[in-house]
């Protein structure tokens, strides 16, 4: 079982941008803040990815690999066992996102 994230879990795209999330969650909480689920809103900030011109900075997560027991208000959760693909504009597959720490009082699979 690994550790569920919540909206305190830190995660980057693969060039170094920040990963924030919008949850509607505002009942399940774990380490005092929402849990997220794999139908939240993820959105990057700061990726400097540039393949030319114009730059093609990641902009989104995409989860394809959620959770497949645990839920959250009828959604699956997130934990530090997810796939995420971080996403351009265009929708192009940047990379994996980067789970760089999340809370280690509430566990899932």
């Amino acid at each position: 079982m690994a550790n569920l994230l919540n909206t305190s879990s830190i995660m980057m795209c693969p060039h170094g941008g920040t990963v924030s999330v919008v949850t509607s969650n505002t009942q399940v909480m774990a380490a005092g803040d929402p849990l997220i689920r794999a139908s939240d809103t993820f959105l990057i900030a700061g990726c400097p990815f540039v393949i030319g011109i114009p730059p093609h900075p990641c902009v989104q997560v995409q989860w394809v690999q959620p959770d497949t027991e645990s839920q959250v208000l009828s959604d699956f959760t997130l934990s530090e066992d997810s796939v995420g693909l971080c996403v351009a504009a265009d929708m192009s597959v940047q990379g994996t996102v980067l789970i760089m720490f999340t809370q280690p009082q509430v566990s899932g699979e």
